[in-house]
This record gives structure tokens, C-alpha cells and sequence, in this order.
């Protein structure tokens, strides 16, 4: 599914509508569909995150200072690690020294060449003040009524305004989720799904093309299996079967399973029911179907729970791709046959990519070429990414570089690709998350039984709140609590999955920023105030040093959007997000909001934090609510 960044805020607004119609949001939410509802608008007039702006006027100072090496050195601009010094810092003075020593003129040492820069820097309204420290890195403090304004701006305009600047317009494919037909979704499903979800909406809400395919097992080998044992268990054969045939069908894979691994005649059976399938055999087919769609239903019951969106690009659907890419690699030279495999050799690598198999069948390998080059000629992508298990990270570098071998993938790398991998997820003995009697979970009783859990403790915050709101809220926080369990940790690293860390109402957990949500939404709904009316007459002032360490990290919602799709990692937005909830309580212990002589600029404050956190809520795929 390709959807544009009007589609993504769209979204947003639709859960804001349905969260103020549900939950009393009062005078919260007009306000926020608002900004959202001209944020598509906006988002022309974008101009990039502090970082971004800071990088552009130092690299002007850079190229002014040092003419010689203009175009040459790009700036670096970071957060200081040490707030006092400063907001952030500009790392390049060391870098240039020795680039610059022994050349007339030069510079003497680093700090000569920080100074240099400084003397060169453009003005831009948003430095307030520069120090030097060590041997040359140069401290910047942005300007607090540069500040205010800019929260002003996106108060008027949306948050969309505040998007990273560099993918509009970019087509990416995201391969994600990519369960197997016949067989139950499990939790490394869950990751994949939950991952690619919130990769795929933060490229919309950049403004990127994205196409969201679901590559699912949906051909091959077990499908033999499956069609044999449907026509062995009824007399009259597959035209006797039905759809009770495949109504379980994790007991049909495992009967089928068993008898293919125990009875080497019906293993011999069910691979000629492979063949039979693969050339078109109408009952086989029709087979197929009813286990496909079968399949289909349970995947979906998920999909719905999680609020995911996909496009179903299965293997089946490369399948008439093979043989013709085989050939054209065969007359071209690229893959040569070896004991009786077809097989692309590539440099560097300890094994080849098998695209054919010594019995002329095809694996993983041909089916995941055949999808490389499907999706950069006849998709145009600009990007590709795969979310799937660390496990299969060899395989995917085998094909990448096998693609590029091949000339699919272009050499320069024009098209970018990359294999997102994540760990494991563990249960309480530090193995694989199982059931008590060691089955796979079944993803559906996960996420219900994380809603269960929480329905008592909504009751008890609302008891006179009706059986829809507890449903919405148990739904938000329940399925929400299971996908930023996962989200806030680094995608690579294995973690333990515990109900009741997640849904705990303290610490870095989503029960925890919904609460905190709702608690700001309170607050201007307990103001009395038009908050719609105000975000366009009135103007944030920062005085009190609290008001303007929010007014930053709320700034600073662009620059964890860029650090999240620079390396692909979603923890970047949750520990964003923790932030933005602590550095708010901060202000909010200190400053007065109601009934205050900053009223106005102080509930805007509050309205900036609430629209960035749903925001960040979108981005997570996580239901936002105003009262709980």
C-alpha cells in the first residue's frame, strides 16, 4: 500500500476525531485536528530540524572560511553531551586542522580553525550565543525567541512542518511482516510486523512513496504436503474436500507433517502433488486457494489488532518469474551450473546463491532475486528494505550482492537496500517465548491477553466509564503496551517478554505515556480556554529556564524522526517520546499553567507537547487517548 504523507496525517486525524467523539477530549482536540488538518499544506515550507538548519549555516561558514575546501568537508553538527555547555556542538575544527596543516596560511591549531569558522558563520537568528572548548569543538546555544517562535509556527501550521527534509517523492518498498501459509504467526511475525509498521509510517509522514508488501510463504514444498493429506483424508478426494478441510489449520499442517516425516511413500506422494500443482492441476489449485485464504483470515485477525496495513506479495506471485531470470542469468554468464545446481558465484562469498536446484526446482534464493528486480523495474523503487530475524542476515547479503552481480541492483547503489534484522523475543527462562507446553504462541491470545489484563486497572482510574470507553482504552493501552515493549528496544538485541513490565503505569512503557498524555490533555481541557482559538492568536514567550528546556525537546521531534530512518532503529522515537513526557513534567512541577500570568503561552507549551506526542503515538501505530 503507497500512501503520501496527506494519507499518513489523515490517519491521525481520524483517530484524534474518534479519540475527542469517545473519550470527552473537551477542548483538546479541535485544536489539534486543526493543525494536523493544514499540516499537508505546510509541509512545502519545510525547513528541516535544528541539526539540519545548523549543518546549512555552518557549512556556509566552513566554505567561506576555507575556500579551498568548499564543497569538500560537510559539518557536523550534534547535541552537546553536556547541557550546560550548550544545546549542541559543532565538531569539525580537528578534522580541518589536519586536512589544512602544512598549507600556506594554515590555521595553527584547531581552535584557530573554530574561530575561523565562527568569524565566517551566516546569521540565522537561531544561535544565541558560541563558546569554544577543548583543543577546537565549537558549543552553540539556540536562541529562545527563536525558539518560541518556531513552537508558535508549528502550532499555526502542523507538525508536518517539521518532517525531515530528503524523501518526498522517494518510492521505498518495505517487505515486512511475512508470515507462512498454514502455519500459526509467531512472535518473531510479531516483530517484523510491528517493526516494518512503524518504518513504513514514519517514511509516509516524510512525505515518501511507500509500497508495504507482505511477502508471504505462500508456494513450495509444504503445499504438496497439505493437498496430499486433504485427498487421503476424504474418500471422495480433493473434490470431497471443503473448508472444514482447512478451518484448523495448525492441525492440518501438523497431521500432514507427521505423515510426510514418518511415511516415505506419502513424502513421495505429496512431492508429485507439488508438481502437480505447479503445472496448474484445477483441484489442486482450488486447494491451494482454500488454504491460502484460510490462512488469510487468521493473518488478518492480527493485522487488525495492530492497526497494520499491508500489501500481500507472496512467493506465488514471483513464481512465473523464475525460469525466465534463470535463463538470463545462465546466457549471460552470471550464474554457471555446478554438480547440477545453477548457481551465481560471487566474490568474498564462502558459498554460492543456488537460483535453481540440482531437481530443477527453485528456493528462497531465486524467489528473492526475482523480487529484487521486479521491485527496481517495474516498481522504480529508490529504496528497499526487508525486516526479518538477524538469522537470515547471510541469506539477504548473498542475494544483495548476488542482485548486484547480476546487474538488478545498480552498482552505485543509486537504489539503496537494506535488511533491517531484529532478536529474539524471550520468555521468563531466557529461551524462545513459548506457551507452557511449548507451543508457539498464538498471537491473537497474546495481544487479547494484554488487553485483559489492563481492562481492571481502566475501571479502576474511571469507574464511571462506559463499556465502549473501557473498550477503546483496554484496546489502546493493551495492544499499544505489546507494541512498545518491542519498539523500545534496540531491534537487534534479544528481550524478555513480561506482561506486567509492560503494562506497568511507571517507567518507559506505553500505559505510562498515555497517562501522560491524558494528563496534558486535562489540563487545557480543565483551562476552559478555546485552544484552538488561542494556537492562532497567541504566541509562546520563554522565560523560565523549564519553559525553555520543553520548547527545545519538543523542537528536537524532527531530529529523533531523522535518527530513526538514518539507521532504522525505532527505539530512537520511544526514547524521544520518554523524554518529551519527563522534561514535561519537569515544566510542569515548576510552572504554574492555569491561572498563571503566562497562561496563554504556558497552555500552548501544553498543546505543542500533547500534538508532538500524538504525533509520536502515530508514528508508534498506537491508539491515542485524551482521558483515562
Amino acid at each position: 500500500m503507497s500512501q503520501q504523507i496527506n494519507e499518513a496525517l489523515g490517519k491521525l486525524d481520524l483517530m484524534i476525531t474518534n479519540a475527542a467523539a469517545g473519550a470527552g477530549a473537551g477542548a483538546a482536540a479541535p485544536a489539534a485536528q486543526q493543525q494536523l488538518s493544514t499540516a499537508a499544506g505546510g509541509a512545502a515550507a519545510r525547513k528541516g530540524s535544528i541539526v539540519q538548519r545548523l549543518e546549512n549555516a555552518f557549512q556556509e561558514g566552513i566554505d567561506a572560511a576555507f575556500p579551498a575546501l568548499a564543497g569538500q568537508v560537510g559539518a557536523i553538527v550534534q547535541p552537546c553531551n553536556n547541557p550546560k555547555f550548550g544545546d549542541y556542538q559543532c565538531n569539525n575544527a580537528m578534522a580541518l586542522h589536519g586536512r589544512l596543516k602544512g598549507q600556506p596560511d594554515a590555521p595553527k591549531n584547531p581552535r584557530a580553525v573554530a574561530e575561523a569558522i565562527l568569524a565566517a558563520l551566516p546569521e540565522t537568528g537561531m544561535v544565541a550565543e558560541t563558546s569554544l572548548a577543548g583543543p577546537g569543538f565549537i558549543n552553540i546555544r539556540i536562541d529562545s525567541s527563536w525558539l518560541a517562535q518556531h513552537v508558535t509556527h508549528m502550532l499555526r501550521n502542523g507538525i508536518a512542518t517539521w518532517a525531515p527534509l530528503g524523501y518526498t517523492g522517494q518510492k521505498v518498498v518495505v517487505d515486512f511482516s511475512s508470515p507462512n501459509v498454514a502455519k500459526e504467526m509467531h512472535v518473531g511475525h510479531l516483530r517484523s510486523t510491528i517493526l516494518g509498521d512503524v518504518i513504513a509510517r514514519t517514511l509516509e509522514f516524510c512525505g515518501a512513496d511507500v509500497k508495504r508488501l507482505n511477502h508471504i510463504g505462500d508456494w513450495g514444498t509444504q503445499f504438496g504436503m497439505l493437498i496430499q493429506y486433504m485427498a487421503e483424508k476424504r474418500e471422495g478426494g480433493l473434490n470431497a474436500a471443503t473448508d472444514e478441510d482447512v478451518a484448523d489449520l495448525q492441525v492440518l499442517y501438523r497431521a500432514a507433517k507427521q505423515r510426510f516425516d514418518e511415511e516415505e511413500d506419502f513424502k513421495t506422494r505429496a512431492r508429485e502433488a507439488v508438481t502437480e500443482l505447479q503445472s496448474g492441476r484445477p483441484e489442486y489449485l482450488q486447494a491451494w486457494q482454500r488454504i491460502c485464504d484460510a490462512s488469510r483470515r487468521e493473518f488478518q485477525k492480527i493485522y487488525d489488532r495492530l492497526d497494520v496495513t499491508l500489501e500481500e506479495r507472496g512467493e506465488s506471485f514471483y513464481n512465473p518469474m523464475l525460469k525466465p531470470l534463470v535463463e538470463d542469468l545462465m546466457a549471460r554468464g552470471v550464474a554457471v551450473e555446478s554438480d547440477g545446481a545453477k548457481c551465481v558465484f560471487v566474490e568474498g562469498k564462502d558459498i554460492p546463491l543456488i537460483v535453481q536446484k540440482s531437481d530443477g526446482g527453485f528456493g528462497y534464493a531465486s524467489t528473492d532475486m526475482a523480487a529484487v528486480k521486479h521491485r527496481i523495474d517495474e516498481e522504480k523503487a529508490d529504496w528497499i528494505i526487508y525486516i526479518t530475524d538477524m538469522g537470515q542476515s547471510s541469506h539477504f547479503d548473498l542475494v544483495f550482492a548476488g542482485a548486484e552481480k547480476a546487474g538488478y541492483l545498480p552498482k552505485d547503489r543509486k537504489v539503496r537496500i537494506d535488511h533491517v534484522g531484529f532478536g529474539l523475543v524471550l520468555g521468563d527462562d531466557g529461551k524462545k517465548f513459548r506457551s507452557r507446553s511449548g507451543d508457539v504462541v498464538r498471537l491473537v491470545e497474546l495481544l487479547d491477553e494484554a488487553k485483559r489484563r489492563i481492562v481492571d486497572t481502566v475501571k479502576e482510574r474511571r469507574p464511571d466509564a462506559t463499556p465502549e470507553e473501557v473498550e477503546e482504552a483496554s484496546r489502546a493501552m493493551g495492544y499499544g503496551a505489546v507494541k512498545y515493549a518491542d519498539l523500545k528496544n534496540h531491534r537487534t538485541t534479544n528481550y524478555r517478554f513480561s506482561y506486567d513490565d509492560m503494562l506497568s503505569q511507571q517507567g518507559n512503557t506505553a500505559v505510562y505515556q498515555l497517562y501522560a498524555h491524558a494528563r496534558i490533555a486535562s489540563i487545557v481541557r480543565k483551562s476552559g480556554r478555546d485552544i484552538a482559538a488561542l494556537c492562532q492568536t497567541a504566541e509562546v514567550k520563554l522565560v523560565h529556564e523549564k519553559e525553555v528546556a520543553l520548547a527545545l525537546t519538543i523542537s528536537q521531534f524532527s531530529e529523533a524522526v531523522e535518527s530513526m530512518l538514518e539507521e532504522l532503529l525505532p527505539h530512537r522515537l520511544t526514547e524521544y517520546l520518554y523524554d518529551l513526557a519527563t522534561v514535561f513534567n519537569q515544566f510542569y512541577t515548576e510552572c504554574q499553567v492555569v491561572g498563571s500570568p503566562e497562561e496563554d503561552s504556558r497552555l500552548l507549551l501544553c498543546e505543542a507537547t500533547s500534538l508532538t506526542m500524538r504525533a509520536c503515538f502515530q508514528l508508534l501505530g498506537i491508539h491515542v487517548l485524551y482521558r483515562i
